[in-house]
């Protein structure tokens, strides 16, 4: 087969939007003499949460961000991770407040998610930001969009400008990627379907698609041959698999992308296309929340100011 997909480089546009925040950073410092900060909390000891996590700070600290890990122990209790962040909600010098998961299983997900102040979850997972995002507007004041869905956003609005009327399939409907992804394409005015791995006729659901976001987790379900000519490829799947002597292993998605750069107008490659963005966007969102706290700080403080005035 002859490639003729364009590549589309994350590592790239991450660079660039690390660069535009830095310099958003630094606005804010100038102006405030506030750093945005982003704490991450991380349970238990898993080799590739403890990389990811480092990561993050390293970047942080990259565009002028103060960053702060806190590692716990797997055997932590609910009450004490539930305190911690308690602790983290109520520091102002703090923003942004990301929990690593997975979690240990005594410890139950959604309680840890829903006792992050909605102001301060930059990953987008409290009900109040999924709500906000399933909300009919780009403009709702203080939503805050989940990581991997708002980068594949901005890789597809760089390939295609406007995404108005396109047919969108997003196979994979997890609350981290699937859902948000597919609200946000809705929002674009897309017609979207949502498919995962049990979707009876997936071929032709996917042959269907000017815009396919894959994020299934399921090396190679994608064949080639089920993507339609000229469209444009996000693959989101970020899957270990062995190499084919035996020795070691390889990072694959979900997409064989051989094939489809035969088909396809552009692709994301794994690694190096959403995975840059993920991070880049984390940071985003820690930026943005930083900014709207400290709008609404000097608002609080000019409206008590009003108050003692009134009665001076």
């Amino acid at each position: 087969m002859t490639a003729t997909a364009r590549i589309i480089d994350g590592k790239r546009r991450a660079a660039q939007l690390r660069h535009d925040i830095a310099i958003g950073v630094e606005r804010l410092r100038d102006e405030t003499g506030i750093a945005p900060k982003l704490a991450a909390i991380l349970v238990g000891d898993d080799p590739a949460s403890a990389i990811y996590v480092r990561r993050k700070g390293e970047q942080a600290a990259a565009v002028g961000m103060e960053s702060e890990s806190h590692r716990l122990s797997t055997s932590i209790s609910q009450d004490d991770l539930l305190a911690l962040i308690d602790r983290l909600n109520h520091d102002a010098a703090v923003h942004g407040i990301l929990v690593q998961l997975p979690l240990p299983p005594h410890i139950d997900k959604a309680a840890v998610l829903r006792r992050i102040d909605p102001g301060k979850d930059v990953d987008g997972f409290h009900p109040v930001n999924v709500g906000l995002l399933a909300s009919d507007s780009e403009t709702v004041d203080g939503r805050i969009i989940p990581c991997t869905p708002m980068g594949c956003m901005m890789l597809l609005a760089d390939e295609l400008g406007s995404l108005e009327g396109m047919n969108a399939v997003v196979v994979g409907c997890s609350n981290i990627v699937g859902r948000p992804m597919a609200q946000l394409l809705l929002q674009a005015r897309c017609t979207v379907s949502i498919a995962h791995i049990h979707t009876r006729d997936l071929p032709e659901l996917v042959a269907s698609a000017d815009i396919l976001v894959s994020a299934a987790g399921a090396p190679g379900l994608i064949k080639g041959s089920w993507i339609k000519p000229g469209a444009v490829v996000i693959d989101v799947g970020i899957n270990r698999v062995p190499n084919a002597d035996g020795d070691g292993s390889r990072i694959v998605g979900d997409v064989c992308f051989d094939e489809a750069t035969a088909r396809a107008s552009a692709i994301t490659p794994v690694p190096g296309g959403v995975g840059p963005m993920t991070i880049a966007c984390l940071l985003e969102n820690t930026l943005r929340a930083a900014i709207a706290m400290t709008a609404e700080r000097r608002h609080d403080t000019d409206m008590a100011s009003d108050r003692q005035s009134q009665f001076a």
